[in-house]
């Protein structure tokens, strides 16, 4: 799951801006004040230890959800080794499901800023800032203790933008991310209606064929498993179309050909109720967007009285292992191919 960081000092508009984000792509906004109000109006006053529990547990829970990913506001101090260390703690963990963690940074004038403060989109999310003077008066004050804003070159990240929105309206500015990143925009329900199984014809497997091989090229090149789907032969394509049981589908996308999935029994398996899916692929092109498990879900709605589901996947690839996992897999026993690449075997069952 991909996330998305926003940073910037108080009042530049990272709620807003994420606000606006949220409404053009398949993110979620998880914005600061989200855990900050409900622990000052419980406890009546800010407590950092609780807000960052509840943070984890939301975290926990979002990662399970079927949504691309995640945009969550922060206030880094970038003269604070704890924030560099908090930060870095977060994206560690989106990464970890094979996601790619992006920082956007807003900056704006103080003077833009101090209006802002005051904003009714603001003051109605955040209700502890209702008294203007005292915010404004804290803002000022977090500013002078603290270095809000980067120094050139500090950010050391690949996917990291810089924005001064000093001048900007915040749907502007979500574009302007969108676009750097080239961020999906289509919620799972509506991929649910852009992504369709189409039967694959004979006359077609040559098309499935340089499909297959574009799409496992890339892990062949990094593993180099000499049972790769990259390298297998037309004929053994062929061969698996033909079987009795077993049956490909182009996996479409807006009526373009994403990939493709094979699916079906096996004669060698004593569960007669037992289905597999193998192999699945999604052209590098059309990969992270939610197409796969998306095509996951049609082939289980295909298939409604099957009691058992089993695929392989490379462990080293996390981002494999976590679609899976999202999709209901139990991962099973590890079958090393060579000293780069394990396989491991998952399994869902009613």
């Amino acid at each position: 799951m991909n996330l998305i960081i926003l940073i910037g000092s108080g009042a530049v508009g990272k709620m807003t801006v994420g606000q606006e984000l949220m409404k053009i792509t398949d993110y979620r906004l998880f914005h600061n004040h989200h855990m900050i109000e409900p622990v000052i109006q419980i406890f009546g006053k800010f407590d950092g230890e609780v807000v960052c529990k509840l943070r984890e547990d939301i975290f926990d829970a979002f990662m399970k959800t079927d949504y691309t990913g995640m945009i969550f506001t922060f206030m880094w101090a970038f003269d604070m080794q704890e924030d560099w260390d908090y930060i870095k703690s977060v994206a560690d963990r989106f990464e970890a499901t094979g996601g790619t963690v992006y920082y956007v940074e807003l900056v704006a004038d103080r003077a833009v800023r101090v209006e802002r403060n005051k904003t009714e989109n603001r003051l109605r999310n955040k209700p502890s800032k209702t008294d203007v003077v005292l915010s404004e008066d804290r803002m000022l004050r977090e500013e002078t203790k603290y270095r809000l804003v980067s120094n050139d070159g500090e950010i050391p990240f690949e996917n990291y933008i810089k924005i001064d929105n000093t001048n900007l309206e915040p749907a502007e500015v979500a574009r302007m991310i969108k676009e750097r990143f080239n961020l999906q925009d289509a919620g799972h329900k509506e991929m649910m209606t852009r992504v369709k199984l189409e039967e694959v014809r004979e006359d077609e497997i040559d098309q499935l064929y340089d499909m297959q091989i574009q799409s496992f090229m890339p892990l062949y090149e990094k593993y180099h498993d000499e049972g790769s789907p990259a390298i297998e032969s037309v004929d053994r394509v062929r061969n698996r179309f033909r079987q009795e049981n077993r049956k490909y589908y182009f996996i479409v996308k807006d009526g373009a050909r994403a990939g493709a999935v094979n699916v079906g029994r096996k004669a060698s398996d004593p569960e007669a109720s037992c289905m597999y899916i193998s192999p699945i692929f999604i052209l590098p092109r059309y990969q992270n967007q939610g197409i796969g498990y998306v095509a996951i879900q049609k082939v289980f709605a295909m298939h409604p009285d099957t009691e058992v589901w089993k695929l392989d996947t490379i462990v080293q690839e996390k981002g494999n292992c976590h679609l899976y996992e999202k999709c209901g897999f139990v991962r099973g026993a590890e079958h090393v191919v060579n000293e780069n690449m394990t396989l491991v075997d998952y399994e869902k069952r009613k």
